[in-house]
Order: structure tokens, then sequence, then C-alpha cells
């Protein structure tokens, strides 16, 4: 007689429900398409368009059709006064056009998307981390740990996002980061990560503040309690596990808020320093051929857009297929 076939667990159950979901995984499949592009921009940038997207070429001409075509042209102005850099050409080479230093936008885009993604995604990761040490601190033991992290989280919460964020970046760009003995330069992308994280544990900790405090009045908790078991292990082996699905559901909405944030700071020049290139400071160097060569600008606005709403989809989709309310609600 065969064995009866185990009963499926709740992150299978949810995986499954997450698979049936077409909006969360079209959202997933442009993410995995977005990455996949980035990490090949040397592949783009040296074999496919052969160019240098970190080189200025403003006296650079490129072959279009048979013919030599200077990268920076003569402006449409009655008078033709000034240079404006080459538009978009439907070639490998500056398909997304120049930028005011004759570099080619579609490659520098892909390079600045790597910076981009890798950032938001360290970023949220360590959000995570130090918001879930946090939390579980002050939901668990309460009192004056509690009281500490509470209003140590209130007063970073008063303090709005981007003011915090630029604060700690003029600090460190202009300084660098030294932690004792170990010495951060500024232009380390550590620095952004860092940063970027530190500003959102405070909305990333609430929440996990309050599911850790309604956990720990669960029957489990307390027998392990009465039982004698140590702290230390009803946290890693009780309240840990019933956390983690609040730590999935906030990880891709706090890697949009990331992406939004390094660009802004990027945007200012106190994110991602030269001679390494962020979609923000692709953006700030198309905001002066805004009239001329708008798709310097839009380029690497419509890619923040299409992550942004990607990783909001794919959240959503997170939280229904690990809402225990709603998977009750579906199998009734």
């Amino acid at each position: 007689m065969p064995a009866p076939a185990r009963p499926a667990g709740p992150w299978r159950k949810a995986g499954r429900t997450l698979l049936r979901n077409r909006s969360a995984m079209a959202a997933l499949g442009v993410l995995v398409c977005m990455t996949i592009a980035c990490l090949l921009a040397p592949l783009y940038a040296h074999d496919v368009a052969r160019v240098d997207p970190f080189t200025s070429n403003v006296a650079g001409s490129i072959m279009l059709d048979g013919h030599e075509v200077d990268i920076m042209q003569p402006n449409d102005n009655p008078l033709h006064l000034g240079l404006s850099p080459i538009g978009p050409t439907g070639h490998a080479a500056y398909l997304l056009g120049a930028d005011s230093q004759g570099r080619d936008v579609a490659a520098r885009l892909l390079y600045g998307g790597r910076n981009s993604l890798l950032i938001s995604a360290c970023a949220a990761v360590l959000c995570l981390l130090l918001a879930a040490t946090a939390g579980i601190a002050a939901g668990f033991f309460g009192g004056l740990v509690d009281t500490v992290l509470s209003r140590l989280m209130d007063i970073m919460w008063a303090v709005p996002v981007y003011l915090f964020a630029i604060s700690l970046s003029i600090v460190t760009v202009s300084q660098g980061l030294k932690l004792g003995p170990f010495v951060i330069e500024a232009d380390n992308l550590l620095i952004p990560i860092v940063i970027i994280a530190l500003v959102y544990v405070p909305y990333a900790a609430r929440p996990i503040r309050g599911r850790v405090l309604a956990l720990r009045q669960a029957e489990f908790v307390t027998a392990a309690r009465c039982l004698g078991v140590p702290r230390w292990r009803i946290v890693l082996f009780d309240i840990l596990p019933n956390v983690m699905t609040t730590l999935v559901v906030l990880g891709p909405l706090l890697m949009a808020l990331a992406l939004l944030a390094e660009s802004a700071l990027s945007f200012l020049s106190i994110g991602v320093q030269a001679p390494a290139a962020s979609w923000g400071t692709i953006i700030q160097d198309g905001e002066g051929l805004i009239y001329t060569r708008p798709m310097v600008a839009v380029a690497p606005g419509l890619a923040i857009v299409i992550v942004v709403l990607a990783l909001n989809i794919l959240g959503d989709g997170l939280r229904d297929a690990l809402d225990v309310r709603d998977a009750a609600r579906r199998s009734s």
C-alpha cells in the first residue's frame, strides 16, 4: 500500500498561489529580463556597440549607412550655434544617442542599471536585517529594550527620508566613512547602500515589531517558556520563522523605495560617484539636454518606472500568496 502523500507546507502553497498570479509572474519576468540585460552590459558595450561608455568622445564620429557622422552636431537653431549630441540612431552603436560628452546612452543605461539594481537590492537586504534585529528585540524582550528602540525609531521616523539621506550622504561623500580601523572611500558603493538601508529601517521595523508582539502571546511561545526553553532558541526557532513571511513581503517594496532613493541621491551628485554611473546620474547628465535630446533623461527614467512598478506588483503578489487569511478564504 503506497504511503499517503505528505501535505504541502505553507511555503509550497504560497509558491503555487504565486505561480497562479499572472501579474506577479509577469512582473518577475520583467525584473529578470532587466537584471540579465544589465549584467550583459560589458558584452553589449564592447562586442555589439563597440564603444567605451565611460570615456568622453566629443570629437569622435561613427559610420551610419556608409556615411561618417560626427557624434556632436550643430544645433538646429537658425544660426546653428553650439553643438548637440547625436540622437537615437536605430543602430547598435549609439542606439539611444549620445550624452553631452559623446558617450553612448544605451551602454551607460545598462552599466548604470547594474549599480542601481545592486545598490537597491543590497540596501533592501541590509535594511531587513537591521529592521528584523530591532523589531524582534523590541517586540520580544519588551520593557526597557522596547522603549529605547521604539523611541529611537520614532526619532528616525520624524525626520523626512530624503532629508535624512541627503544629510548622511553629504557627510560621507566629503569625508568617506570611517568604522574604526576600516575606511570606506567616498566613491565606494557601500556608502549609498548603508545610507539607504539606515533611513528605511523604521519603516520596516514597525510592522516586524507588531508581528512579534502578537507572536509573543501565542500558545506555542508560552509553552516553550513554561518548558524552560532559552530565549535565544525561542527567537531563532519560534519567532523568526513566523516573521519570515513579513520579511519576504517587505523585500520588494523596500527595494523599490531604495531604488528611488538611490536615483534621487545620484541625481543630486551625492550618491554614486564618477566615473561609475547609475540611472540617477544619467538623468542628471540629460537634464541640460531635455529639450534637444530628451532620450538621455527619458530612458533611465522609464527604466526606473518599469522596475519600481514591477517590484510593487511582485510585492502585492507575495503579500496575497503569504497572507494566511487570504489562503483560508480561498480554500473555503
